[in-house]
């Protein structure tokens, strides 16, 4: 036999539609946002594992400071190690004002997908990466000039071993905006200028390794190998090639925490559910209490109550999981492919994400709502009838100070009346603003990033050589250095610079000891300061160093070491006098381009700001858009609640002779009072916690990233927070407006 409570199920529906519909289009989207994240997510990183296979990606690459002759390569094959010739062009372009990497097209190892349009069949044409492209507002058919040749770009292309485009290993930040990579034909690459030629070679294993353990393994059994048979200038192992591996780590991070966020929401949205049905159980106690008395059990009228939750948030999760393989998984899957140069992908199902999207927040939404109706619905039936709810013994309320005016204790009385709602009310937009928070205020703290790095350059020009060659370029100052890599057993391992400074420096104002300085960066990041001992790597030598912190120097720009020349020299067995490069405010002229192996400006050390801006603009609205809806759905759906539990009050009130105006200011208000001191309280509370969430969320990029919010985005946070309320508090004025007088009367005790 049918249950006839069921048939109450539309009725409640329709005396509640405005609510369950608001809960109902959030947890659509919110589903349908995740859902698609997920699919999109899986799909791709399938595809990027299939790539490894598919296009046959390196094992590694290193570069050499002359062409390899062929002794090279059969010793290479007598330790099982195949290689490649992956020779490339590094040239600067005027237009656009960025730097572009040139292979000449492969076809044995790192295979190219053709994206769009078609690969180069000319010398004088080149395919170029996709996203380069588009951030740099190229077509194909348009033209670049690199090495003083015009090439026509014929397509757009992802190269499968830079799917992040880092142009170094030691770059924090990959950079879509101011690096790209091409392909031309061999006879076009052949044809180029070769003064910025880089001898690269690529590596296979003729027995790949099974992990990154093993793979780091078989890459150190290698070098001494390779050293012992020529001159190594870089060795970069698969495993540790950020152009390779970092997009892969990337997309697992978003797989973790988009579904956590999801349970957060939908653990907020479980209360309100439970508010929702409190406030109809309260509505509707006299008929509990019969039904109770005539012979239902309790289990039947918690299934009956815990019904309209499941069934929205069921039917809200499926639609959620069709938008998620629809609309948001293109939408999501073009975010991916706005950053990362993926190759391209098919779209798989994914059991895990429905699970994730509908299983879960169906459990979390059965269990908080059991929890509670069960301990709603264990008075006794008697209770129910004489609408006696309340569980304590004390049949007065406590008093209050006569001396509060008569107002503004009524407004107290409201409030203490509905603590469960007020309670929901500031953890929602405690939730709501953190998210808020990380919408609004992560691209003004990469732009003061930015600055920060500005301002603490080195010099305007820093100039790394291929061998020592003397300018006389007028405030040159020669200066050492080497990159390392970091030992702390807690954190990643890292290219750390380690600087050997001039005596009297006019770039770097440091009066050396008999330790060293470390940037601020590598400070905050690992957790050291003066007085503490730095431990750093050779991977080539496989020799450690440590040396004796003598103080923290401003430069946020990366993970530094300072020392004086001749400490470095000695340190690292060099001949008195050796250096590596030139500090310069401006630029040096008479150093052959040939000798210089890169020169490192503004734009260098800003790419990772600038990176981070083009990838987060288009999710920062997104956010901050999440964190308003959120904002809003909790304070109208509990504000509504509260006037419809008073609706017996404020009818009672409006008998009394008592105004809109004035019952707005008691009843309204309140509401008022409570969403005012959350803003204001809970918008620090979300920036304390974002900050101690933020370096955690970080550690594994390479550098540090210093939190800052400024203070203006607090206040615009506070006014939008205003404004959401006098938007829903005007709606609320116009439901007391509504409330008949009858009601007090009908509902008389």
């Amino acid at each position: 036999m049918k249950n006839p409570l069921n048939k109450r199920l539309p009725r409640e529906l329709k005396s509640d539609f405005g609510k369950y519909i608001a809960i109902f289009i959030f947890v659509t989207l919110m589903t349908g946002f995740v859902s698609g994240f997920l699919i999109a997510g899986d799909s791709m990183k399938k595809s990027y594992k299939e790539s490894f296979d598919k296009y046959n990606i390196e094992d590694g690459n290193f570069e050499l400071t002359d062409k390899a002759d062929d002794a090279l390569f059969e010793a290479m094959e007598k330790e099982g190690i195949k290689l490649y010739e992956n020779f490339y062009i590094e040239e600067k372009l005027a237009e656009p004002d960025c730097t572009l990497r040139i292979f000449a097209n492969r076809d044995k190892v790192n295979l190219i997908c053709l994206m769009s349009g078609e690969l180069p069949k000319a010398p004088d044409e080149i395919a170029i990466d996709r996203v380069y492209a588009k951030n740099n507002n190229l077509s194909v058919d348009d033209t670049l000039t690199a090495g003083g040749k015009p090439l026509k770009i014929t397509g757009f292309v992802a190269l499968s071993d830079y799917s992040a485009l880092f142009q170094s290993p030691a770059d924090m930040m990959f950079d879509t905006v101011k690096f790209g990579v091409g392909v031309m034909t061999a006879d076009g690459f052949d044809n180029m200028p070769h003064t910025h030629m880089h001898y690269s070679y690529s590596w296979k294993y003729d027995h790949a390794p099974k992990d990154d353990a093993e793979a780091k393994t078989m890459s150190e059994d290698m070098l001494p190998h390779l050293a012992a048979n020529t001159s190594v200038k870089e060795f970069i192992p698969a495993y540790i090639n950020q152009a390779i591996i970092f997009t892969g780590d990337d997309i697992g991070r978003d797989g973790t925490m988009m579904p956590v966020l999801l349970y957060i929401i939908i653990v907020i949205i479980a209360f309100i559910f439970a508010i929702l049905t409190g406030n109809t159980i309260s509505r509707e106690a006299n008929v509990i209490g019969t039904l109770r008395a005539s012979g239902y059990t309790r289990g039947e009228l918690i299934q009956h109550y815990i019904a309209m939750p499941v069934l929205i948030t069921l039917i809200a999760s499926i639609a959620g999981n069709i938008s998620g393989y629809t609309f948001f998984k293109n939408m999501c899957a073009d975010m991916y492919y706005d950053s990362y140069s993926l190759t391209t992908y098919k779209t798989l199902w994914n059991a895990n994400a429905f699970v994730r999207t509908t299983v879960i927040p169906l459990i979390i939404i059965c269990v908080i709502n059991l929890c509670i109706l069960t301990a709603k619905l264990k008075l006794s039936p008697l209770k129910f009838i004489r609408r006696d709810l309340s569980r304590s013994k004390k049949k007065k309320a406590f008093r209050l100070n006569t001396k509060i005016g008569i107002m503004t204790r009524f407004r107290i009385r409201v409030i203490f009346q509905n603590i469960p709602n007020y309670i929901t009310i500031v953890i929602g937009m405690f939730l709501a603003n953190t998210i808020l928070l990380f919408g609004m205020g992560l691209l003004p703290m990469m732009n003061h990033y930015q600055q920060e790095i500005v301002d603490n350059m080195l010099a305007g020009h820093q100039y790394i050589l291929k061998m020592p060659v003397e300018t006389t370029s007028a405030g040159a100052e020669k200066y050492c250095s080497a990159t390392f890599k970091t030992t702390d057993s807690n954190l990643k391992a890292e290219d750390a610079t380690v600087f050997g400074i001039s005596s009297g420096s006019s770039y770097v104002d440091i009066n050396f000891k008999d330790g060293v300085y470390i940037s601020n960066a590598y400070a905050e990041k690992f957790k050291l300061e003066a007085g503490d001992t730095v431990s750093l790597r050779n991977s080539y030598e496989n020799k450690n160093y440590s040396f004796l912190i003598d103080g923290i120097y401003d430069y946020p720009a990366g993970i530094a070491v300072f020392m004086d020349m001749e400490q470095f020299n000695d340190t690292f067995d060099m001949q008195e006098g050796y250096f590596t490069g030139y500090f310069s405010d401006e630029k040096i002229t008479d150093i052959d381009e040939g000798l210089i192996a890169a020169e490192i400006t503004e734009d260098e050390l800003t790419k990772t700001s600038r990176q981070l801006t083009t990838t987060f603009e288009d999710m920062a609205g997104m956010v901050q858009a999440l964190g308003i809806v959120l904002f809003m759905l909790v304070i109208y759906i509990l504000s509504r609640i509260i006037i419809e539990k008073n609706a017996q009050s404020i009818s009672m009130t409006k008998i009394l002779g008592y105004s809109n105006a004035e019952i707005n200011g008691l009843y309204i208000a309140s509401t008022a009072m409570v969403v005012a001191l959350s803003i204001i309280f809970t918008i620090p509370a979300a920036n304390v916690i974002i900050a101690k969430i933020f370096p955690i969320a970080l550690k594994d990029y390479s550098g540090y990233f210093f939190y800052y919010v400024p203070f203006d985005v607090f206040v615009k946070m506070a006014l939008l927070g205003f404004l959401c309320y006098g938007i829903i508090a005007w709606f609320q004025t116009r439901r007391v407006k509504k409330i008949p007088l009858d009601i007090a009367l009908k509902n008389a005790e």
